[in-house]
């Protein structure tokens, strides 16, 4: 299978935003009758917002036409510390992928995608917080362990 990784854009904000909430679905094991619409809206507004603002860049993955997955990175400011005296930190997200495209490469394709964009950005101060499955994935990867989250060294 051939996968196209597509920086996603403000015409992409519908997709992105249902994608939001079958992640928020599956990593809370929530079902599908459980009311998603105040999450929906708020997550169409950040999308409206981040995306043009730069504070967030996401990638969907398609085989052919298909959705296959997506991740994202946020980008936001600190009070400089001695380690970061920049104070720009960036938050991985919204990883997720279809079951049927698991173990295929896609989600460490997905996470070096964002992390280059932090990089490209000046940020060494990676972080994300790991579900149980993702765990492995991050590991290899080089993230951390810490207590609820993880980081990449820079």
């Amino acid at each position: 299978m051939e996968f196209v990784y597509k920086k996603g854009t403000v015409e992409d904000i519908d997709l992105l935003t249902e994608t939001r909430i079958e992640v928020l679905r599956a990593a809370n094991g929530l079902s599908d009758d459980e009311d998603m619409s105040e999450v929906r809206e708020q997550s169409y507004r950040y999308y409206q917002k981040a995306l043009c603002d730069g504070t967030h860049i996401a990638y969907l993955v398609f085989e052919k036409n298909r959705f296959a997955g997506a991740g994202g990175v946020s980008f936001y400011q600190v009070m400089p510390t001695y380690h970061n005296p920049g104070g720009k930190k960036a938050y991985i997200m919204n990883m997720y992928t279809r079951p049927e495209y698991r173990r295929m490469g896609i989600a460490y394709k997905t996470l070096d995608l964002l992390v280059g964009e932090a990089k490209n950005a000046g940020i060494t101060a990676i972080s994300l917080e790991a579900t149980d499955m993702g765990r492995p994935l991050y590991e290899k990867y080089g993230f951390i362990k810490m207590s609820a989250e993880m980081e990449l060294p820079g």
